[in-house]
Formats: C-alpha cells, sequence, structure tokens
C-alpha cells in the first residue's frame, strides 16, 4: 500500500515537470485582488465563464464602490449589477448574504485576518459561508494577495487528473481537492501549487478536451491510460 503512494506521488510529480516545461514555471498570478475582493470574484464566477464574471465584478465594484455599499444596497439594484454572470437572481442576495456574515463576525468587511492562520484552519473558516466550497476557498487563498499554499481543482483540472487514472472520477471535484492536494511534494511552495493548478488546467484548456481530447499532441500519452485507449479505438476503426 505505501508502495502504491509513493508511485502515485512519484506520478504526479512526473505529469506535474512534464506539463510545467510545455507551459512553463513561476506563472504570473492573475489577480492582485485583497482577500474580500477575490472571494466576490470567486462567487459571480460559479458556473460562470471568466469574461462574463470579470465584467459583472467591474460592473458591481464600479457602480457601488465598496464592498459595504453593495452589502447595504437594494438587492434588485446589485442584482442589475451583476447580470453579465450566470444566475444574478441567486448570486446577489448570497453575495450580501456572505458580508453580512463577514460583517457581523469580524466587525468590518475584510479577509485580511486569514493571513495569520493556517491553511487549513483559514479553509474552514471560509466554507462556513453560504456558499463556500473548497474550490473558492483555495481560491481565495491562493489567487488573493494572501498567495496561500492551497490548490484549485476547476474542470478542466479534475478531466486531466480523472484521464490519467491519478483519482477516480466518481469521487467528485470537492473531494478532489485534498486528495490531489495531498499528493504533490510537501516541499512544494505556495507558487509550485499555483503553477500545478495552472498548467493541468491550461493542458484540459488546450490539449485535453472534454470532447475530442487531442491525444496524439499530449506529451503525456505514455502516461494515459486513457488517451491510449482513445488512439487503439481510433486506430482500428481508421483500418476499418
Amino acid at each position: 500500500m505505501v508502495t502504491e503512494v509513493i508511485d502515485k506521488e512519484a506520478f504526479v510529480l512526473e505529469v506535474h515537470h512534464r506539463l510545467s516545461d510545455v507551459y512553463g514555471t513561476q506563472i504570473k498570478y492573475f489577480h492582485d485582488l485583497d482577500p474580500m475582493s477575490e472571494l466576490i470574484s470567486a462567487l459571480l464566477s460559479h458556473r460562470t465563464k471568466n469574461h462574463d464574471s470579470g465584467k459583472a465584478f467591474q460592473q458591481l465594484i464600479g457602480q457601488f464602490g465598496s464592498w459595504d455599499a453593495v452589502r447595504d444596497a437594494p438587492v434588485g439594484e446589485v442584482e442589475a449589477a451583476i447580470t453579465p454572470c450566470t444566475w444574478p437572481e441567486q448570486k446577489a442576495p448570497r453575495i450580501q448574504q456572505v458580508l453580512r456574515l463577514v460583517t457581523e463576525q469580524r466587525g468590518e468587511l475584510s479577509l485580511n485576518f486569514l493571513a495569520d492562520m493556517d491553511v487549513l484552519s483559514a479553509r474552514q473558516w471560509l466554507e462556513n459561508l453560504p456558499g463556500v466550497g473548497p474550490k473558492t476557498s483555495a481560491a481565495v487563498l491562493s489567487f488573493s494577495t494572501l498567495r496561500g499554499k492551497a490548490l484549485p481543482v476547476d474542470s478542466h483540472h479534475f478531466r486531466v487528473a480523472a484521464r490519467l487514472g491519478i483519482i477516480n472520477e466518481k469521487i467528485g471535484e470537492a473531494k478532489a481537492h485534498k486528495v490531489l492536494e495531498d499528493l504533490l511534494p510537501p516541499d512544494f511552495t505556495a507558487q509550485d501549487v499555483y503553477d500545478n493548478h495552472q498548467v493541468m488546467m491550461r493542458h484540459g484548456q488546450k490539449v485535453c478536451f472534454h470532447y475530442k481530447p487531442a491525444c496524439q499532441q499530449c506529451v503525456l500519452l505514455d502516461l494515459c491510460p486513457t488517451g491510449q485507449k482513445l488512439m487503439l479505438k481510433q486506430a482500428v476503426l481508421t483500418d476499418k
């Protein structure tokens, strides 16, 4: 059993190195938002394209100017400001609920205090808020100015890991966060963990598509049981 764990950790590291050779290392963080703003951004992004959630975020902060103003505004005005994202009628009251809870618990609309907590405790605190799961808590800690050591797992990342056999796809994205994070080397820095998220995500976007993955272009093909089966199936169909 121990050997299997070590082998899987070595496998994950090999995947990381190969993808890093393709997509790079020390990848620049795409956000410099404070953690409170990153949380709102993440809540808006649920089941929404980045372009649309980004537009909704800019409209929200542009119209109200502060999270205090968003919290205290009529919910209809908040909903109107975030119409570019999916389900604004659900996200507007949820965002205001979160802002009120943070105010009640902390006395101010700031999550900077999370910097003084260990990653596990910070994630647990965030996940006690409504609508915040493992992906969102990891995103807040990793993507914000906190630059924490937490691994977000989006649908692309999850798909690549499942096809490689690193995880069973039946586990679901929520549970996959801890499994995939625990397989990374313990000496990985926060930047290394962020790089892992980025290279796995980019590979899913550029090669390991949901439909018709470009297996023939994949640097992981010799490691990927799914890709090898698809290539074999394609070869058989071609022979016919």
